[in-house]
């Protein structure tokens, strides 16, 4: 049985962050309903770089974390529909939301409410900046959060050029952070007799907890972390271009750097404690380029893996997903249909496996409210009352 299996999920979120924590619940084996305005659905699902599938709404942002989930489109800013959720909420057992902060309250959906129709509701609101202080509530993506939270300034090589990073790294993080709260709600629930709870992630909170060192350096001693591209306190650590491409080494502690310099003959630059190392980081880093452009990079990463100092080439994305290494793993999963169609899709799983019961796909990406009508049958709505909805444009799918 897996991890989440009979609990319902109600996913009213949109574009990443949301969403993904939803997608995680989904893989282990959650029931999860992602509900939509009809007038307005995820925004996800215009983006991606097939236009055509971005105009029949099943863009590859949306498909990247729709799996798993059943659509259903109401229209939450009307009495009906406002009702509508309230029935499918008492069913449920997780609400996830991740509006502007105060959205759902002015809607009558707040954490309040909600619980009033379901004590055992566990509420996870995501937002930006979160739902309390004086920016709660402004409204942020990752970008945004990664220039608010310190992590721009220090990426790149240049201060006058702060870069953000290739991947939406802060929406991830704040979608793992929202499924492992959830998670834990959902088991402190379990052991206190059934009490439901309300969960505040905020992005700006996730992007610190992502820079745990580095903050506790500040309050230590003042130091503001700073663009450093690839460059780290000792020379062992860092990118160094081999004489064909660039890779990483991370000789990291005493031992592993002298391996290091006994491998590449350089015995005279072994130091004997790490602040031999500081003081030398120039010398090093010049003895380091000398060597490693004598051979190529295949060369390095074959030669130093195999002596216990971790290297590697730097790969395209395209490298990575074809290696081996990959197809070994259960990171990726790909449907039984066609190839070239949603129902044959790739798409990531997840970052670990389970000996038992473990995260699995079965259904991939839906249309905005495809199961719109089949679930508000089991919420005991009749055929007519369906058609009244759909015919006041309340409902779509």
């Amino acid at each position: 049985m897996k991890a989440f299996q009979n609990f319902r999920v109600i996913d009213t979120t949109h574009v990443l962050a949301g969403p993904f924590a939803a997608f995680q619940l989904a893989t282990l084996g959650a029931d999860v309903i992602k509900v939509e305005d009809p007038h307005d659905p995820d925004q996800a699902r215009g983006q991606g770089p097939d236009g055509a599938m971005n105009d029949a709404g099943m863009g590859t942002a949306f498909l990247a974390q729709g799996s798993d989930k059943s659509c259903i489109a109401i229209d939450l800013k009307t009495q009906e529909g406002r009702e509508a959720m309230l029935r499918l909420i008492e069913t449920a057992d997780v609400f996830i939301e991740n509006y502007r902060t105060g959205a759902f309250d002015a809607l009558g959906l707040g954490y309040d409410e909600v619980a009033k129709r379901n004590p055992r509701i566990i509420y996870c609101s995501v937002s930006a900046f979160g739902a309390t202080g004086p920016r709660r509530e402004l409204r942020g993506y990752d970008n945004i959060i990664q220039a608010f939270s310190g992590f721009m300034a220090m990426t790149g090589d240049d201060p006058e050029t702060p870069f953000k990073c290739g991947a939406p790294v802060m929406d991830y993080a704040t979608g793992t952070t929202a499924a492992y709260a959830i998670a834990a709600a959902l088991l402190q629930r379990e052991r206190t007799g059934g009490m439901g709870n309300y969960i505040d992630v905020s992005m700006l909170d996730v992007a610190l907890m992502f820079a745990t060192s580095h903050v506790a350096s500040y309050f230590w001693g003042g130091k503001v972390p700073v663009a450093k591209g690839n460059t780290y306190p000792f020379a062992t650590i860092g990118m160094y271009w081999a004489s064909d491409a660039p890779m990483m080494v991370s000789a990291s502690n005493l031992r592993q750097q002298r391996k290091l310099w006994t491998l590449l003959g350089r015995e005279d630059q072994i130091k004997t404690d790490n602040n031999q190392r500081l003081d030398a980081h120039a010398q090093e880093a010049e003895a380091l380029r000398e060597s490693f452009r004598l051979k190529p990079a295949r060369y390095w990463e074959d030669f130093l893996q195999s002596h216990g100092i971790p290297c590697a080439r730097i790969r395209t994305m395209d490298e990575a997903l074809n290696d081996p290494q990959v197809a070994a793993r259960p990171v990726l999963h790909r449907f039984n249909g066609p190839e070239g169609t949603v129902a044959g899709m790739n798409t990531t799983l997840a970052g670990f496996g389970m000996r038992h019961d473990g995260p699995a796909l079965v259904r991939p990406p839906q249309p905005t409210g495809a199961q719109t009508d089949q679930i508000l049958y089991e919420l005991g709505y009749g055929p007519d009352d369906i058609k009244a909805l759909r015919a006041a444009k309340i409902i779509a799918g």
